[in-house]
């Protein structure tokens, strides 16, 4: 009783039931939608689904914070703010590119798989950990800095010590919003073969088939909130107001 007060655990839990009762469903489709022959999809399980579409969301952003962040580091380093105008404009016209039109190019070049993928999700993720990571470096206090090198702290230690800590709520924000939108973007990874929560939208979209698209839908979208509610109360632990409340 406890987990249902919890509005997370009460999600995860609705996210868990729906992949368990899905695949018995069929009944209820076919009675929403009496005029589809095949109105549950069938042809994967949803829960390998559901583990691919997360695998693939994770390896790409995985790869778009490590990128981001670290690029974000780097320009913001005296040695290296030269660099920042350049590195926000690839990072830009990275996301300016149409998933579509990166899997279009890419699937000639590697093939049909997770792989056109990953790289379509990483240029698409990598600009809000970027901007969140420039914006949260940028707001670190000069007169903070000041005390932590009048310390004797070198680079290394006050990046590590002090920069990061105080950054650390707005680079969360950035990653939030980087991976909810690849957890969306994902679904398209099924046009090139990828097997992602998108496989029954595709299908749906592509047969006019309306339950196909509703089941794949409701579960992207759920699992887009339960992962934002994540991140939310992530960002709460390192909000520098958590210890006055």
């Amino acid at each position: 009783m406890k987990c249902f007060r919890d509005p997370q655990c009460a999600l995860i839990a609705l996210f868990i039931a729906l992949l368990l009762v899905m695949p018995h469903s069929a009944a209820l489709f076919s009675a929403l939608f009496p005029q589809l022959p095949r109105p549950l999809y069938q042809q994967e399980t949803f829960i390998g689904l559901t583990l691919a579409h997360f695998e693939l969301v994770a390896i790409s952003s995985l790869l778009a914070v490590v990128t981001g962040v670290g690029a974000g580091i780097v320009v913001t380093r005296p040695w290296g703010n030269e660099f920042r105008p350049l590195v926000e404009t690839i990072a830009a016209v990275g996301q300016t590119f149409p998933p579509v039109a990166v899997l279009a190019i890419a699937v000639p070049v590697i093939g049909f798989g997770d792989r056109p993928a990953i790289i379509a999700l990483v240029l698409y993720g990598v600009l809000p950990v970027l901007q969140g990571t420039l914006a949260g470096m940028s707001a670190v206090p000069a007169a903070v800095q000041d005390v932590a090198r009048g310390m004797g702290m070198s680079d290394g230690q006050r990046l590590i010590k002090v920069e990061l800590p105080l950054a650390a709520p707005i680079i969360i924000a950035g990653i939030r919003t980087s991976v909810i939108i690849n957890i969306g973007t994902a679904t398209i990874a099924s046009t090139v073969g990828a097997s992602t929560l998108g496989t029954p939208i595709i299908i749906g979209l592509s047969g006019f088939n309306t339950a196909y698209v509703i089941q794949g839908a409701l579960l992207v979208a759920l699992a887009a909130i339960i992962v934002d509610r994540s991140f939310e109360r992530l960002a709460q632990r390192f909000s520098p107001h958590r210890h006055e409340q």
